[in-house]
């Protein structure tokens, strides 16, 4: 389904009824939309199912409807407070995602709902920011003035912003594209926008807080959710350190740093990527991949641990409990500082 987590089905979704099936999660990582890297992060993967996991099971205790049912321990699905070790597998209830239709870069929304009925995967990603940090997408979209802030142009460093953002991108097309408000509520199907914006702020709240427990900062992240039944529900995972950003003591804790990493030592290859977009958008070419002059190098083995450890130890820090063997998060932290 994804190039980090592999999808497992054991009963398929119809138009009427859910399926069942899990997510098994990988050491691989993906960045710039480019899918499975040349290399792998060790223990990465049970840290994005421990996080995501306690992170539903916080969801499901204030009310918000997902579609989590329990990490898989030795075949048997129970929480994650039944796991000794890490998980690796996540047991999930599955909506129908059909084929959506497109003619170059022109996408048929209305084909795939009607193909999709009143349970289906909702085709947009919706965004939420508590910060601005260096990085951000939304630097290049837009002035802070936009947002009430004080600056002319963005500062190189993290802004706070006075209340959250919501945004919504597509989830399906070959490359994300952010949308502007009428289109994602055009995409969004029988569900609106407003209903979308709350579910997301309300996710947004029970992470922020959580984060803000461990120490840690919730600057932004993302919520895939869909449709059964007329109910709205949260999708996908919630709340790791690859779907959204955080950071502990200035430092960035998440994916982020790996992208950042790319950026200084591999710009030639970073700038192949957006080239190779670019020209994609005026061929009206959907796969833009296939235009790219060039390809990633494996990272060094340095960076690796480095990676793994922050993963490791931000998720021991997350949950509040040490089941990984890691160094503590400002061990962690200081090492990735010096990459």
């Amino acid at each position: 389904m994804t190039s980090v987590k592999e999808f497992r089905v054991e009963r398929e979704a119809t138009a009427d009824s859910l399926g069942r099936g899990a997510f098994v999660f990988t050491d691989d990582y993906s960045v710039f939309d480019w899918g499975k890297m040349p290399d792998a992060i060790p223990n990465k993967g049970a840290s994005l199912c421990t996080m995501g996991a306690y992170n539903f099971e916080l969801l499901e205790a204030a009310g918000i409807p997902t579609h989590y049912e329990g990490v898989v321990v030795a075949g048997e699905v129970s929480t994650l407070d039944s796991a000794a070790s890490p998980p690796r597998e996540m047991a999930i209830e599955l909506t129908q995602v059909p084929d959506l239709p497109h003619d170059g870069r022109t996408y048929d929304y209305d084909a795939y709902f009607e193909a999709a009925g009143r349970n289906h995967l909702i085709p947009l990603e919706i965004v939420f920011r508590n910060t601005v940090p260096v990085g951000s997408s939304l630097r290049s979209r837009a002035d802070p003035t936009e947002f009430g802030l004080d600056y002319e142009a963005w500062p190189d460093e993290v802004v706070d912003l006075p209340d959250p953002v919501v945004e919504f991108s597509t989830k399906l097309e070959s490359s994300d594209r952010y949308l502007d408000r009428a289109e994602a509520d055009r995409i969004a199907g029988p569900a609106t926008v407003d209903e979308l914006e709350t579910l997301a702020l309300e996710v947004n709240d029970v992470v922020t807080d959580r984060a803000d427990e461990a120490g840690l900062v919730h600057e932004d992240g993302k919520i895939e959710t869909f449709y059964y039944d007329g109910e709205i529900r949260v999708a996908d995972v919630v709340g790791t350190f690859d779907e959204n950003r955080f950071s502990y003591d200035g430092q960035e804790v998440s994916k982020e740093v790996i992208r950042q990493y790319h950026k200084r030592t591999q710009p030639e290859w970073v700038a192949a990527v957006g080239d190779a977009k670019e020209r994609a958008k005026e061929q009206d070419v959907a796969d833009w991949k296939s235009l790219c002059t060039a390809s990633p190098d494996p990272l060094p083995s340095h960076v690796v641990d480095a990676a793994r450890d922050l993963y490791t130890a931000g998720t021991n820090a997350y949950i509040g409990r040490e089941l990984f063997d890691a160094p503590s998060l400002s061990e962690a932290v200081e090492t990735v500082r010096e990459l």
